[in-house]
């Protein structure tokens, strides 16, 4: 029987159980222990998923010597730091998004990884939805004709409870704004998508809630294969999440991708239509919440690579490159001009 690759996971949150539900059911893996600073939480998820449970992550760190994988849950400030200790352990490290809060950051955990000869998986869940598989193999087989256009569009209702539930929520150095937090896997999409970005123009504003970073985003992208794309990004909808999307134009075809989790295809026209493209556009998940189903899909590729000894999918500097668009697009908005990558 193959070895089980054993997980623990530092951060018992909103996201946590997408983790661990994933891992309870795949075959070859094990939820060991989980590590949250708040007891009743941890003492709860422990309960939940009959694993240990841990209030200190570099305790657990150095008591649970049989784990292989340590999956990071925690606010976005402290990736790197337990990524970092994590991989020192000699243990790999899976990160939720974004992987870090600078370029810096991003640089010492893929460094740690590398000394320490541990693999670094950074989520991308989206990228594994079945309408966003069927995009991507519409770019690669270059359906589209001259691609054109991109856009993301995020419009998002956050109340000011939300933020208020921890006092990290809505902090630049800990959290971030709606397009570091809530539109970064949609900015990660237009980007994978498109191909890389020559420059942006953004501009950003706090609209309606008591925060210290942006509420609001809108970015103008260029792109090197000469294409122009646009990111609108929002918490400040009333009274409800209405739209989380992305739309690619080309000269030969158009396709829009949108649902709570980028999980309905929304439209799919091309010229050369094929038999399998009246399905295609009908394609559709229907998942509880916006973190969708990927993360049962991204997790089975991340046990196939621990196992096999096999590069990630979706590694360090996969996630670095999404980091660095988003820090220009607030060097843009906060310098007030255009800003090359």
């Amino acid at each position: 029987m193959e070895k089980k690759v054993r997980f623990a996971i530092i951060g018992c949150g909103r996201v946590a159980p997408k983790h661990a539900d994933s891992i309870t059911n795949l075959e070859n893996a094990e939820l060991i222990a989980v590590c949250d600073i708040i007891k009743e939480r941890a003492v709860t998820f422990s309960k939940k998923y009959g694993c240990r449970y841990y209030l200190d992550y570099k305790e657990l760190l150095k008591k649970e010597k049989e784990v292989d994988c340590i999956n990071i849950c925690t606010p976005h400030g402290s990736h790197a730091k337990i990524a970092i200790d994590s991989a020192n352990s000699k243990k790999h490290v899976v990160t939720e998004k974004p992987m870090a809060m600078n370029l810096e950051q991003a640089d010492a955990m893929i460094n740690a990884c590398k000394k320490n000869n541990v693999k670094l998986f950074v989520i991308k869940q989206n990228r594994y939805n079945e309408p966003i598989k069927r995009l991507k193999e519409a770019i690669d087989a270059k359906r589209f004709g001259k691609l054109f256009y991109a856009n993301a569009t995020v419009y998002w209702s956050r109340p000011q409870e939300y933020y208020d539930q921890d006092p990290w929520r809505g902090t630049k150095a800990i959290d971030g704004g709606v397009l570091m937090n809530q539109a970064s896997h949609h900015i990660d999409m237009v980007r994978w998508l498109m191909g890389d970005v020559e420059s942006v123009k953004a501009t950003i504003a706090t609209m309606t809630h008591k925060i210290e970073c942006e509420d609001f985003g809108i970015t103008l992208l260029k792109f090197k294969n000469g294409a122009i794309g646009t990111i609108m990004a929002t918490t400040s909808v009333f009274p409800q999440n209405i739209e989380g999307s992305v739309t690619i134009m080309g000269t030969r075809g158009t396709v829009k991708v949108g649902g709570i989790a980028l999980n309905k295809m929304e439209l799919w026209k091309f010229a050369d239509w094929k038999n399998d493209d009246e399905l295609i556009a009908k394609c559709s998940e229907n998942p509880p919440n916006v973190y969708g189903y990927g993360h049962f899909h991204y997790l089975k590729d991340v046990v196939k690579s621990i196992t096999n000894n096999t590069p990630p999918i979706i590694d360090g500097y996969e996630g670095k490159r999404t980091l660095e668009l988003i820090l220009k697009i607030y060097e843009s908005a906060n310098k007030n001009r255009e800003i090359k990558l």
